[in-house]
């Protein structure tokens, strides 16, 4: 049976900013990059496999009661988007599998309205998929008890938390487990599911903020200086104040705040933290918003770096009553399975973009706030970081 069995099978954040691309940049194309961060083997013919997958996915189309959910739960995207999901049928010959050895590559190319629904997909089938093909099997008994624990910690402290953990997963049976069994015992304290399919499936609330190929794309385009300011100025002009979460660590958050306006500042209601210490970023963060004469009461920080319930307490207490704090959890709960398996360190991420068919390649870069999340060439790499005096 193949893995990704809904074309709501992923993040909410594909959807939202496939439909930002289709709006603004209708002509743009894109290419995605898998990297494997702990450069793993896999094993021989697992492209094939791969292949194989995402060819059942042509499949898929979005069914009577998906697209009520979707019309009902995420009035943020317009009738016409939701006719082209009604519409939309994957293409594997947008994405290139290759092996060297036993070293994985994959690239999606295409328009990139198109080309971002292929991220999240990959990266979940080939964490099911290695995991499969390598023997690896959970201890169902030991997920149970080890989720049932920390859904009481999030009750007990009034955590806020929401499940971000397709993109890595164990398996796709083990994140709707663990699902049902969060909205079970976890109570008020599950806002909710950045999994589409989930979300329906389990009657929680879509929630997710939009990604760094975002940020990265108008980096490309508009210039590393005006990059975070573009994005946001863009991410306002499509959803009119909806989905009000912007990512900082693009091209690191000492450059994001730098062009954090009032107006933006008054207008999205968060920030996530996605890399470095977390800590450091609330006092950062409260700092920013009381020089722009914005009452860091009213606003309120999303973490999402490699937490757990553990590390989301300490951070909750850190923030008290200065500034409000959600989580989004993800590997930590969808891959902890015990048997010694650790949940996979894999990425896509936009690697190059172009205006139109007859542009020039333009790449696309990451600084993040840990030099070991940087994705890109070296030299652009260089570039952006004299450009934005790093």
């Amino acid at each position: 049976m193949a893995i990704i069995k809904s074309i709501l099978d992923t993040d909410l954040y594909k959807f939202t900013t496939g439909y930002a691309y289709s709006k603004l940049f209708p002509r743009a194309y894109g290419e995605f990059e898998f990297i494997d961060r702990s450069n793993g083997d896999y094993p021989e013919g697992f492209d094939r496999l791969l292949r194989k997958e995402l060819e059942e996915m042509t499949r898929l189309a979005l069914t009577k009661e998906e697209e009520a959910f979707v019309r009902k739960q995420m009035p943020y995207l317009p009738p016409i988007y939701i006719d082209f999901l009604k519409g939309f049928r994957f293409d594997p010959s947008e994405v290139e599998i290759t092996m060297e050895g036993s070293k994985l590559h994959i690239k999606a190319q295409g328009l990139l309205y198109r080309i971002t629904l292929w991220e999240t997909p990959i990266l979940a089938t080939v964490s099911e998929l290695y995991f499969r093909e390598t023997g690896r099997y959970p201890d169902l008994k030991y997920m149970e008890e080890v989720t049932l624990e920390k859904a009481k910690k999030m009750r007990e402290h009034d955590l806020s938390v929401s499940l971000f953990g397709m993109r890595r997963r164990f398996s796709a049976d083990v994140e709707d487990r663990v699902t049902g069994l969060l909205k079970q015992y976890a109570g008020a304290s599950l806002y909710g599911t950045s999994n589409v399919y989930m979300a329906f499936k389990h009657n929680l609330n879509v929630s997710g903020t939009h990604p760094h190929e975002w940020v990265q794309f108008h980096g490309s385009i508009y210039g590393y200086k005006m990059a975070n300011y573009m994005s946001m100025e863009n991410w306002i002009n499509v959803y009119d104040g909806d989905l009000g979460t912007v990512l900082t660590d693009t091209y690191t958050t000492d450059v994001f705040l730098r062009n954090f306006s009032k107006k933006h500042a008054s207008l999205f209601t968060s920030l996530r933290q996605d890399s470095g210490d977390p800590l450091v970023f609330v006092d950062k963060v409260i700092r920013r918003y009381e020089e722009l004469r914005v009452n860091p009461k009213l606003k309120y920080l999303v973490f999402s770096d490699s937490l757990n319930v553990d590390k989301a307490i300490q951070i909750k207490e850190y923030c008290g009553e200065r500034i409000g704090s959600t989580f989004g959890i993800g590997t930590n709960l969808t891959a902890d399975v015990g048997n010694d398996i650790k949940g996979m360190n894999i990425v896509m991420k936009l690697f190059r973009c172009k205006m139109t068919p007859r542009e020039e390649w333009q790449e696309c870069i990451k600084l993040s706030d840990v030099e070991g999340k940087h994705t890109g060439s070296e030299h652009e790499i260089a570039i952006a970081q004299a450009v934005l005096g790093l």
